[in-house]
């Protein structure tokens, strides 16, 4: 038994409390939170952890859409237009997984952590992050990615996802979970798509898929037209769409999904993925790839994450939270700080179905101490203080193991 003691704890529960001078008890899981002299009182045996001034316990953050097969890339891929982009990802794509070591991505995953990071949604294309994946504290949501537009090749392109997926499964524990990701509506034939999504419905297990990051990829899929037409034509002689932006959305119907990107799509279309799904915005992604971002001020189920070094210069959800700030600069500063760090911790829980994200009693105890070196006058600005200000951590706690 432990007993973590802070000076504000920020549980993210359904009213959002702001504790002062509160203390959680916890194991694997969190017993109890309550006055810290009611608990210590209570538990007089339990190791304590005592924080100092301006600490701040919060849930550990949860990035539910990276990769970290690209974890080597820094000057290799052009940014500023999506096709200019894909051109040089196809370009470069085996000298960056050639530099994909295990060590590197070790080294990026401890880094995670020490930034606050306790559970990330990876993003598997190739299988070269399984090992570091499964080797780390760090809880892990494995997608493994199934693609292919080749409607003579579903058959054997289904099988090694399948042999993929259940070499996952088999590693499978409370800490790595394998699920399934569906690349996108411009790369995937639907039959391979249903077939995955078949097996994600049998299976139970979550979906993440991308859709309409780029302008190119709304016009191929409305008309058959622009960016994509030239460069899939490179692969495929007079390629045609393989489906319609409706028809994509309503393959996903009764799977419980994650649709990363949207800055393409229009207000309905937003609403409908909102009503049964959830959103996932990568803002510094959208910048670079396509100067363009997702408005996420009205939308419920909302998630925040990085993507990968691909699209991204920074794994950190920090800088990523902080940049969203200055992207999304039409509303008050206050509550969009709390929809932010919301969608890192409770609505991201939600979305990856973990029971994390939350301080409440039978939530697993994935927690994160902050230091801010300032007294709070406004308990409202805390969030905006901590997004503003926070680098790495006082402390990460996965599964109430000190990390």
């Amino acid at each position: 038994m432990k007993i973590i003691i802070s000076d504000y704890i920020l549980t993210f529960d359904e009213e959002l409390r702001i504790l002062k001078n509160y203390a959680i008890a916890y194991e694997k899981k969190i017993i109890e939170i309550d006055a810290k002299e009611k608990l210590l009182k209570k538990y007089p045996d339990a190791k304590v952890k005592k924080y100092e001034k301006n600490s701040v316990l919060l849930p550990g953050l949860i990035n539910v859409h990276i990769h970290l097969e690209y974890i080597k890339n820094k000057t290799r891929l052009e940014y500023g237009e999506f096709i200019k982009w894909l051109k040089s990802v196809v370009k470069y794509r085996e000298e960056l997984v050639k530099l994909t070591s295990d060590d590197a991505i070790e080294v990026a995953l401890k880094e995670l952590m020490r930034c606050g990071t306790t559970t990330i949604g990876e993003i598997s294309s190739f299988g070269e992050d399984i090992k570091p994946c499964k080797n780390s504290k760090i809880n892990v949501v494995l997608f493994n990615e199934i693609l292919g537009s080749n409607p003579s090749a579903v058959d054997v392109l289904y099988q090694d996802f399948l042999q993929r997926y259940y070499a996952t499964l088999s590693l499978k524990d409370e800490r790595f979970i394998p699920s399934i990701s569906i690349h996108s509506p411009y790369s995937t034939h639907p039959i391979l798509a249903k077939k995955a999504l078949n097996l994600a419905k049998d299976s139970g297990c979550v979906v993440s898929t991308h859709f309409l990051e780029s302008k190119a990829e709304r016009e191929w899929l409305e008309n058959g037209k622009g960016g994509f037409s030239e460069f899939l034509g490179k692969f495929t002689p007079n390629p045609k769409p393989l489906t319609n932006i409706n028809d994509y959305i309503n393959l996903f119907k009764g799977v419980h999904t994650l649709f990363t990107h949207l800055t393409f799509a229009n207000k309905n279309e937003i609403k409908k993925i909102d009503s049964e799904f959830y959103i996932t915005s990568c803002p510094v992604s959208n910048r670079l790839l396509e100067n363009k971002k997702l408005e996420i001020k009205d939308i419920k189920n909302l998630t925040i994450a990085t993507d990968g070094l691909t699209s991204n210069i920074s794994l950190n959800l920090w800088d990523e939270l902080r940049n969203a700030i200055f992207i999304h600069d039409s509303w008050d500063m206050d509550e969009l700080s709390k929809k932010l760090l919301t969608a890192v911790t409770k609505s991201a829980g939600k979305a990856l179905r973990l029971n994390k994200g939350i301080l409440k009693k039978d939530f697993d105890a994935d927690m994160i101490v902050v230091k801010i070196e300032q007294d709070f006058e406004d308990l409202k600005s805390i969030y905006k203080w901590l997004i503003l200000h926070t680098k790495e951590v006082e402390k990460t706690i996965i599964m109430g193991e000190d990390i």
